[in-house]
């Protein structure tokens, strides 16, 4: 089996309600992202760096199985994990169905779902590559 390709296209940025993007799996749509702003890479308030990484699967003690994005530049435990609005993400990328609106926030939205969906979909990995990039 070819490992999977794994592509985050952040799309758009606001300080107030982070970084939103579109996961790409194998070069297609897979779901929406949703990551804090840019604070220059500052622990559990920041987007990471756009660049390449690679992802291995872990077993979170908040979050259960899941997939940590190694290797972040003075970072540690940056998962993938389930949320709704930036203040979910504590550093980290949620996953969602779609954009959307919460209690007046911009949100990603049937994250609980769509995490599932994803974890499935990479159930044969331990281990894959993921390169962020900004398109905004």
């Amino acid at each position: 089996m070819l490992n999977p390709i794994v592509t985050i296209l952040r799309v758009e940025e606001d300080e107030n309600y982070g970084t939103l993007g579109v996961l790409l799996l194998n070069a297609e749509a897979f779901c929406v992202t949703l990551e804090p702003p840019d604070l220059e890479n500052a622990q559990n308030v920041s987007s990471i760096p756009a660049q390449q990484y690679v992802c291995e699967r872990t077993d979170s003690d908040r979050y259960g199985k899941t997939f940590e994005i190694k290797h972040v530049p003075g970072r540690t435990h940056v998962l993938f994990h389930a949320g709704n609005v930036a203040a979910h993400t504590k550093g980290c990328v949620l996953l969602g169905e779609y954009f959307g609106k919460l209690r007046g926030q911009r949100a990603v939205l049937n994250s609980g779902k769509t995490f599932s969906l994803f974890m499935e979909a990479l159930a044969d990995y331990y281990r894959f590559k993921l390169t962020i990039r900004e398109v905004y």
